[in-house]
C-alpha cells in the first residue's frame, strides 16, 4: 500500500516550521495514543503514522531528502535513510514530554502538565487603555475521583517490571544502544492494573475554568500574558503547566495602528482644501480642532502629538496622524453647477500658479510622448 503525503498526514503546509510540525504531531498523538485508544487497531496505525511523518519532518536532512525524492528519499529500501526507529527516544521527549508532562530523560513521578494557549480578541480601544476581562478555558484536569492518579479508588499504580520504574528502556541497533521510552507504561514508571471509572486510568478529565485576565494598557496583537500554573494538570499529580494569552487586536473602523502611533483619514471638503477652516477630529479621548490651512492638498499629514498610544513596554506616548483626502462633492445642484462652471472659466486667468501639479503633470506626458518618437 502506498504511503500517504507526510504533510497530508499531519496537516501542515509544505513550509510549516518546525514548531508548527510539533505542534500538529502532538494534536495527533493525543487523539490517538496507544493509552487513549487501547483497543483501536485504526488508532494505532494512525498514531504510527504521524510519528513517522514526524521523524522525518523534524529531521533537516530527511526533510530535505523527502522534499526533492518523495518517500524513495527516505525508504530505507529504496537506499535512503529510511524510518528506523532509532529516534523514538528524541520524539518521545520532545513531544510526549508535553503530552505527559516531562521534557526527557527520567519520566517516572510527577510530571508537569502541558502549556495552554488562548486567543483573546480586544477592541484597539480596550488595547489602547487596558482591560480586565474573563475567559472560558477547557483543559485536561486531575480527576477527583482517583486524585489524578488513574487508579480505581482503593488501589494504586505499580512500579512497571518492564523499565522497574525508570519510563526508559534500552535497545540494541546494531552497534548502538538506544534508550526509548517504556512501550508497557509509556514513560510513566508506572502501571495501572485497575484503572479509575470516571478518567478510564489516566488521571485526567476534561474540564472548563473561568478565568480573569487583567490586559494592561499599550497591548498589541502577538503580545503575550502568562497565567502561571493555569495550564493543564500534571499527570500522577503532577504540577500544572501555564496557560498563555494572547493577543488579537481587532481592526478598528476609523484608526491604523503601527507601533506606537496611530493614523486616520480625514476628509475635508474641496472648499475647505482652497480657503482652510476648521474641522473636528476624533481620538481615543475624544474630539479635537484641526486647523486645515488653505491650500491644502490630498494626501497632507496633521500630526496630533501625544495622541497615539503608550506602548505596553515603556516609551514615549505616540501620536496621531492624520491624512487629508480632499473630497469633491457630488449631487450638485444646478445654481452649484453653474456657480463651479463660473470658477473654472477663472482659473484659466491664473495659468499654472493656481494648479501647479496638473501642470507638472502634463509637461511630464508631453517630455514622455517625444522621447518615444523615432
Amino acid at each position: 500500500m502506498s504511503k500517504r503525503d507526510y504533510y497530508e498526514v499531519l496537516g501542515v503546509d509544505r513550509s510549516a516550521s518546525d514548531q508548527e510540525v510539533k505542534k500538529a504531531y502532538r494534536k495527533l498523538a493525543m487523539k490517538y495514543h496507544p493509552d487513549r485508544n487501547p483497543d483501536d487497531a485504526d488508532a494505532d496505525s494512525k498514531f504510527k503514522e504521524a510519528t513517522e511523518a514526524y521523524d522525518v519532518l523534524m529531521d533537516k536532512d530527511k526533510r530535505a531528502a523527502y522534499d526533492q525524492f518523495g518517500h524513495a528519499g527516505v525508504d530505507q529500501s529504496m537506499g535512503g535513510g529510511g524510518f528506523q526507529g532509532g529516534n523514538f527516544s528524541d520524539i518521545f521527549g520532545d513531544v510526549f514530554g508535553d503530552i505527559f508532562g516531562g521534557g526527557g530523560g527520567r519520566r517516572s513521578g510527577p510530571q508537569r502538565g502541558s502549556d495552554l494557549r488562548y486567543t483573546l480578541e480586544i477592541s484597539l480601544e480596550e488595547a489602547v487603555r487596558g482591560t480586565t476581562t474573563e475567559i472560558r478555558v477547557p483543559s485536561l484536569q486531575h480527576c477527583n475521583t482517583c486524585d489524578g492518579s488513574g487508579a480505581k479508588p482503593g488501589s494504586s499504580p505499580v512500579t512497571c517490571g518492564t523499565c522497574s520504574g525508570s519510563g526508559q528502556v534500552r535497545m540494541q541497533q546494531g552497534f548502538f544502544q538506544v534508550q526509548q521510552t517504556c512501550p508497557k507504561c509509556r514513560g510513566r514508571g508506572k502501571t495501572i492494573s485497575d484503572p479509575c471509572v470516571d478518567c478510564r486510568g489516566q488521571g485526567l478529565v476534561e474540564k472548563t475554568k473561568t478565568l480573569s485576565v487583567k490586559v494592561p494598557p499599550g497591548v498589541d496583537t502577538g503580545d503575550r500574558i502568562r497565567l502561571s500554573g493555569e495550564g493543564e494538570a500534571g499527570p500522577a499529580g503532577g504540577p500544572p503547566g501555564d496557560l498563555f494569552v494572547q493577543m488579537s487586536v481587532k481592526e478598528h473602523p476609523l484608526f491604523q495602528r503601527d507601533g506606537r502611533h496611530l493614523f486616520c483619514e480625514i476628509p475635508i471638503n474641496f472648499v475647505d482644501a482652497a480657503l482652510g477652516g476648521e474641522l473636528e477630529v476624533p481620538t481615543l479621548d475624544g474630539k479635537v480642532k484641526l486647523k486645515i490651512p488653505a491650500e491644502t492638498q490630498t494626501g497632507k499629514l496633521f500630526r496630533l502629538r501625544g495622541k497615539g498610544v503608550q506602548p505596553v513596554r515603556g516609551g514615549p506616548v505616540g501620536d496621531l496622524m492624520c491624512r487629508a483626502v480632499v473630497e469633491t462633492p457630488v449631487n450638485l445642484s444646478s445654481k452649484q453647477k453653474q456657480l463651479l462652471e463660473e470658477f473654472r472659466s477663472t482659473l484659466t486667468e491664473g495659468g499654472d500658479k493656481q494648479s501647479p501639479r496638473q501642470s507638472t503633470w502634463f509637461e511630464g506626458v508631453k517630455s514622455f510622448f517625444e522621447g518615444m518618437k523615432p
